[in-house]
This record gives C-alpha cells, structure tokens and sequence, in this order.
C-alpha cells in the first residue's frame, strides 16, 4: 500500500521509471506490485511573483517497516529519478497507524 506523491517531476519522467522503480521496490518491501500508488501532483509553484519550477519533492505515505528499509527505499526512488535527469530531490515519509487505517470499514489493526 505504499502511495508514493511526486511534486515537481513531471509525468513522463514517473513513466519513464514507474516499472523498474515499482519491481524494486516490491522486492525490497516483500509485497506485489499492485499495492503501489504513484500519483504526480500538478503544481504550480510561485517566488517573487513569478512562476518557477517546483523542487522535485516526493512523499511516501506507508505502513513502517524500520529504519533500515526506508533507507534503502528512499534511495532507490533517489537513484530512478536521478537516471532521469534530477540531479537533486527530497523524499519524506508519512507513517500511518494501522489502528487509523481502514479497508471497507474495518481497521487494518
């Protein structure tokens, strides 16, 4: 269930990395591929009245799996998305409790 939200990136750099960067991260989450979310937010981003281009922001909202692994997950979309040209970006995570989190009503805890 790893929902991944991509500020400042454009839609066909996600393309162009969306399944390599997904079986990656599968495996190193130890789930399928469908459980993903990629969604690339369209922005517009301002300073000093002018339209500028958004720094390249992605969030990953998750259930936690340790330091470790989101050390690793972080820098697995750092390396798809630097394949791309982003030279530099920023990841943030956003932990859910699974007491908070509900499937058609009922509590994943």
């Amino acid at each position: 269930m790893p929902q991944l939200i991509f500020k400042g990136i454009s839609v066909d750099q996600v393309k162009n990395i969306s399944t390599p960067l997904v079986e990656e991260l599968a495996e190193l989450c130890q789930c399928e591929t469908d459980n993903f979310t990629l969604e690339i937010v369209q922005s517009t981003f301002v300073f000093n009245d002018r339209e500028v281009q958004g720094f390249p922001f992605i969030e990953v909202k998750w259930f936690d799996r340790g330091q470790e692994i989101q050390d690793q997950f972080a820098n697995i979309i750092t390396k798809h998305l630097q394949s791309q040209g982003i030279a530099e970006l920023e990841v943030a995570f956003s932990v859910f409790l699974a007491s908070a989190y509900y499937l058609n009503g009922h509590s994943f805890e």
